[in-house]
């Protein structure tokens, strides 16, 4: 019997309707023969224990918390990098625009690579580059900003390594209910990462009156996650988890990966809604501990920043928020899941649209009662983080049981980059450079430093419902789609390969 969450499928059953990339693109011979040919038997390899399994998640988990702290750090001391290079808010923006760059235009290497080489071997060599180069950034001094936006790219391509790669390990360790659990655990630290990066860095950069140090952290801890990466983290045979097993290389060429990928509507559909909420949690990441201290300012409760040191209280406050929302988040939007999956068979893509569209009003609410309630804004903000967190989780999980085990770290690569291209790589700057075209066309007199950014803002709810609607569309297709997943790996490991029966059914759902 699966486990709770898998879905079965009977060969026996009529075949289902589907979207026109569910099995189109895999044509015997350029990929299931060329992997049935030399597929040895599972016996053959030596099983990953239960304990060794998760072991290698704690590790990955321990890692992608580091690379969300470091992501997030610069934002935690933005108030001070701004007046240490005296930058205007469309300049401080691109920090994390070359950042998300570089990362996005990496990550589908990675994922090519993924797909058909050690993983391992690939995570430990994007690791190192992070290492360096994140070290080096925390040296830059006030003179050479260029050399800091250099920096904080190389550290995307590090990053882009590991993000592309380790949901698909862990992918290939468990599956049905237990690959849900583990997921999750991977997603949780995204929020929780964030969060403390904000702490961590405000924190650092208080106590020891340079945001310099806030930099340097995560590197020191990122050297112990590199060595546990080599030493206890396995690069399991992709789809062994169920029984799909393969010989680890796909030989499918890469313009093939994509026809099926951009064919697959789930994954269009689904790849559509991360990159709206991208947009939207960058945006908030980069910019809202900024913008929760110009209302305090605004409204005389605080005196503005003018030295290299400023008062970080809100970073460390949203940092705190970030962390609670996101393991609330988190662990709701998985326990909802499970239970409604069996129920719902498109459950994911409903609980995705229902705490993006959920999310809008508070955000709205949240821009305007800042120059109110402090307090009430953070209320609402939390609100936000935890309708926006139950999806982390069930993002990844619907990709890796629509996409076949050999193309995922291929999908995974090409979804991080479309997310980040058209999402957060642009949105704090687009939001810096409203803001900083706000601020002009108004009298130099007045301060317009809050109210440029509070109204540069609305674009994140209606980005926020525009997302809603891209994970409505996904849960029209999703269902078809991941049983049609299925049918092709079972079809493809099946002990006396196609049957003539079998290829021709393919054939046929080629042409729906």
């Amino acid at each position: 019997m699966e486990p709770k969450g898998s879905v079965t499928f009977r060969r026996d059953g009529p075949l289902p309707r589907r979207s026109l990339g569910s099995t189109s693109g895999l044509r015997y011979g350029s990929f299931v023969d060329s992997l049935s040919s030399l597929t040895p038997k599972l016996e053959e390899r030596p099983a990953i224990s239960r304990r060794r399994a998760h072991i290698a998640v704690a590790v990955l988990c321990y890692v992608n918390l580091l690379n969300y702290m470091e992501r997030y750090t610069i934002a935690g001391v933005l108030l001070n990098v701004q007046t240490f290079f005296d930058i205007h808010d469309s300049t401080a923006g691109l920090l994390q625009t070359v950042f998300i760059c570089s990362f996005l235009l990496t990550a589908p290497l990675f994922g090519y690579l993924g797909d058909r080489y050690n993983r391992v071997h690939i995570m430990a060599v994007g690791l190192t580059v992070w290492l360096l180069t994140a070290t080096g950034s925390s040296f830059v001094t006030k003179s050479y900003f260029w050399l800091l936006v250099l920096l904080r790219g190389l550290v995307g391509i590090g990053e882009a390594s590991y993000s592309t790669i380790a949901p698909t390990i862990i992918g290939d360790l468990f599956t049905g209910g237990q690959r849900t659990v583990m997921i999750a655990a991977f997603y949780i630290f995204i929020p929780v990462g964030s969060g403390l990066g904000y702490i961590t860095g405000s924190s650092l950069a208080s106590a020891t009156g340079d945001w310099h140090w806030s930099l340097r952290i995560t590197p020191i801890f990122g050297l112990v996650g590199l060595i546990l990466v080599v030493l206890l983290c396995p690069n399991p045979p992709r789809g062994v988890a169920g029984n799909n097993h393969h010989d680890g290389n796909n030989r499918s060429s890469y313009l093939e990966d994509i026809k099926y990928l951009l064919k697959n509507k789930s994954y269009v559909w689904s790849s559509l809604g991360v990159t709206a909420m991208a947009f939207l949690t960058g945006a908030l990441a980069f910019w809202m501990p900024t913008f929760l201290f110009r209302a305090q300012v605004s409204r005389g409760l605080r005196p503005p920043c003018t030295t290299g040191s400023c008062n970080s209280i809100d970073s460390f406050i949203f940092g705190a928020i970030t962390v609670v929302s996101g393991i609330l988040g988190v662990c709701v939007g998985t326990g909802l899941a499970r239970w409604l999956r069996d129920k719902v068979p498109n459950a994911d893509p409903l609980i995705c649209a229902g705490g993006m569209l959920g999310s809008v009003p508070c955000l709205f609410i949240s821009i305007f009662i800042a120059t109110a309630s402090i307090p009430a804004t953070y209320v609402f903000v939390f609100t936000a983080e935890v309708l926006l967190s139950l999806n982390w989780s069930l993002l990844a999980d619907m990709l890796l049981y629509v996409v076949v085990p050999t193309r995922r770290a291929t999908a995974e690569a090409l979804q991080i980059t479309v997310c980040h291209l058209l999402g957060d790589a642009g949105s704090p700057y687009l939001i810096g450079i409203i803001s900083d075209a706000i601020q002009k066309s108004k009298p130099p007199s007045a301060d317009w430093s809050f109210p440029s950014l509070q109204y540069s803002f609305l674009i994140c709810p209606f980005v926020g419902i525009i997302g809603g609607i891209f994970f409505l569309m996904t849960a029209l297709y999703i269902s078809d789609d991941r049983m049609a997943a299925r049918q092709l790996v079972e079809v493809d490991t099946s002990p006396q390969g196609p049957t003539p029966e079998r290829t021709a059914e393919i054939n046929i759902a080629q042409n729906i």
